[in-house]
């Protein structure tokens, strides 16, 4: 095996955590109507409990999982990811009553807070400069994989268990979860890691060659020099500092609009959307694969331009596509163009989405901080991508719930306030958003103006 095999290989198995993170956060899906009519939720529960419950856990993980992610290492983490993940699917499918499944939904959304932060972590700093932006971005990539399977397993499941098909739907996910649990100890530990934590240069060295660097020496005087320039950013106090901004407003800012392009509210709330635009419940459920299945062609096709036409023109595409997409599903709605018209322009916002946001978003994230700082800078994008996510998730019942909602009747307000948002999104990056492809993580932060 090569060397470019050999990272190929270890990002591959790192990024099955986002797999994971794909197949876990949208399985809900599938169990969503079914787990109302059981327990009898009301909107305001529903939303908080069992729809959001998972996004509540997935901050804590997101936060708190840079510490960790420092302390002990990216390989660790990684590990403790899967078994998190497993515990979650199993205790879930065997939930009892509404608070056991929602503990066993919150300790699943803390494995995926945490694999947003550890994982985009890892691939970069294993990664040339060459592929990097397409071995992050196949995380992104496993994520989209993972909701793909969700929704081919929750259409394959109906049926299967009476009853409690949800059971299935959700209990599934323990089998890859323990798969990959046993790869990840075969991964190798990333070498900037191991000079900024453990000062261990030999090993790094090791890991570097077998990754592929040619000049190691240069690579990790690198890497040392811009240990230096970090030291002392351990704290949060030194994170928030002054030094630190400009990359923190850049995770802030793509994290934020990530999630107010709606991306989660569609895909948490597929099968209830097309529902309303007149299909039947299984038919929403098949077409919720179609959308899954957009989201996968067109994250390959953001895999390929990414370290071609950068992180800048995907962003641009993206943001068009977005408005786009979401004015005309909002016009669907307030005139009632009908369910193809609905399909056609939700399918070009899943595609927009998968070029631009979903493609760059954890690889921008896991470039812009210095390595020291790197796990605490994606701990902080991630848990504002993931609370923003929440919130909409929790109120979305609110506004959408059939009976009860706010908005019940004009669902089409929703769309125009997401439609409008990416507008704004198209400004900030036509004003705010540098480039980052092509150079290394160390040249990147010389570029913002950091080291």
């Amino acid at each position: 095996m090569n060397a470019r095999q050999y990272t190929l290989l270890n990002s591959v198995v790192a990024a099955i955590a986002g797999f994971l993170f794909g197949f876990d956060t949208v399985v809900i899906s599938g169990a969503n109507q079914p787990i109302k009519e059981l327990w009898n939720t009301s909107p305001w529960f529903h939303g908080f409990f069992i729809m959001s419950m998972a996004l509540w856990g997935t901050v804590i993980g997101a936060i708190f999982g840079g510490g960790p992610t420092e302390k002990y290492g990216r390989k660790k983490v990684l590990f403790w990811i899967g078994v998190l993940y497993s515990i979650s699917a199993i205790g879930s499918a065997l939930a009892p009553d509404a608070y056991s499944f929602s503990f066993f939904r919150f300790i699943g959304g803390i494995g995926v807070g945490i694999s947003s932060v550890v994982a985009p972590t890892y691939i970069a700093e294993i990664s040339t400069s060459s592929i990097r932006g397409r071995l992050v971005a196949m995380y992104q990539f496993n994520i989209v994989f993972g909701i793909l399977i969700a929704f081919l397993s929750n259409y394959f499941l109906i049926g299967f268990g009476g009853d409690n098909d949800w059971r299935w739907m959700l209990g599934v996910e323990a089998i890859p979860a323990l798969a990959y649990t046993v790869l990840v100890l075969r991964i190798p530990e990333s070498p900037r890691w191991l000079i900024s934590r453990k000062n261990d240069l030999a090993k790094a060295k090791k890991v570097l060659i077998d990754l592929g660097t040619t000049d190691t020496d240069t690579a990790i005087r690198e890497i040392t020099e811009s240990n230096k320039a970090d030291s002392g950013n351990d704290s949060l106090k030194e994170f928030f500092s002054k030094r630190l901004i400009k990359p923190i407003l850049l995770a802030f800012f793509i994290a934020f609009f990530n999630q107010l392009s709606g991306i989660n509210f569609i895909l948490y709330y597929a099968p209830e959307i097309l529902e309303r635009a007149g299909l039947a419940a299984k038919d929403s459920l098949f077409n919720s694969i179609a959308i899954g299945g957009i989201n996968l062609i067109f994250t390959f096709v953001g895999l390929y331009l990414i370290d071609r036409t950068g992180r800048k023109n995907l962003m641009l595409l993206g943001s068009i596509g977005y408005i786009i997409s979401l004015s005309m599903v909002a016009y669907s709605f307030y005139f009632g163009s009908g369910e193809l018209f609905l399909m056609t322009f939700l399918l070009l916002f899943i595609a927009a989405h998968a070029v631009g946001q979903g493609a760059v978003i954890w690889v921008f994230i896991s470039e812009i901080f210095p390595n020291k700082s790197r796990a605490l800078g994606q701990s902080f994008g991630a848990s504002v991508h993931w609370v923003f996510a929440a919130i909409i998730t929790l109120i979305m019942p609110v506004f959408l719930d059939a009976k009860a909602g706010i908005l019940k009747d004009d669902p089409w307000i929703i769309f125009a306030f997401f439609a409008f948002m990416m507008t704004l999104q198209l400004i900030w990056v036509l004003t705010r958003f540098p480039e980052t492809k092509g150079v290394s993580l160390e040249e990147i932060q010389k570029r913002l103006g950091i080291l």
